[in-house]
């Protein structure tokens, strides 16, 4: 690799209700996620270690596929294996955060920059019954939901748009809230005997709260509160006051990252 230094990743998954997002504070008042991959690459690697993510998720939000990486010397690493990063990984972290691979790239490699797709899927009960199985990972409603009026109102926020009325107001101040959803699918699921809507919303990145807003404000025309078009004046609002509510984080999931092809690999080069 350049200049004798290589970007360790991995990939994580994890139950994100005990934790305070993502992202490690400033004022280390909290647990995060970030925490406690630093805490154990520390131990690891017997000083401290700097991590970037693919996304920064909310408190309460889980993920199935979170990228991180960080910068080493290869001769820091040389000896061991992606095998058995992981199991040391694995075995310094609490049981609610899981390395599920680890891999190599270039050292100019970010998991936040390099990323080329984000998916975030969102489950959604309906009924009369509160989930069991799936209670940590839904949002239990006991009304019906149109879903074909649901994909109608969906359909206007594909492309590349203002999503400001879309995020959290104070995160939008001096930056840009332009983005592009590639596509957002509606689709019925059962896991482990329960059935559930899923939600699932592709795009090249997100704001902060983006997703859970987007999902408020579908289910509100599912709830018949609002018709489809009234999502084209959400948009053009650029307020988010305009907006439905923002979900509850417990049941957003971040799904999947994709990176350009070959830029990963299971072997150090």
């Amino acid at each position: 690799m350049n200049d004798g230094k290589i970007s360790l990743v991995l990939m994580l998954s994890y139950n994100g209700a005990r934790y305070s997002g993502f992202a490690k504070q400033k004022d280390g008042s909290v647990i995060t996620v970030q925490d406690e991959i630093e805490r154990a690459l520390a131990t690891l690697f017997r000083r401290p270690v700097e991590t970037v993510c693919a996304g920064r998720t909310d408190a309460g939000v889980h993920a199935r596929e979170q990228f991180v990486s960080c910068v080493f010397e290869l001769a820091e690493i040389e000896s061991r294996t992606s095998y058995s990063i992981g199991v040391s990984m694995n075995a310094l972290t609490p049981d609610d955060v899981v390395v599920k691979r680890v891999q190599f790239a270039p050292p100019t490699f970010s998991a936040r920059f390099d990323a080329i797709a984000r998916e975030y899927r969102y489950r959604i009960v309906c009924g009369p019954t509160p989930p069991l199985f799936l209670s940590e990972f839904t949002w239990w409603r006991k009304g019906r939901l149109d879903v074909s009026a649901m994909r109608d109102a969906a359909s206007y926020l594909v492309g590349e748009h203002d999503f400001k009325s879309f995020c959290k107001a104070a995160s939008a101040q001096g930056k840009t809230t332009m983005r592009r959803i590639e596509s957002i699918d509606i689709v019925e699921e059962e896991h482990l005997g329960e059935q559930c809507l899923a939600v699932r919303i592709i795009g090249n990145a997100f704001l902060h709260s983006m997703v859970r807003t987007i999902v408020g404000t579908l289910v509100q025309v599912g709830a018949g509160n609002r018709d489809a078009s009234w999502v084209a004046d959400v948009l053009a609002a650029c307020d988010r006051s305009a907006a439905g509510e923002t979900a509850p984080a417990h049941g957003l999931v971040f799904w999947h990252v994709e990176y350009p092809t070959g830029i990963l690999s299971n072997e150090m080069v």
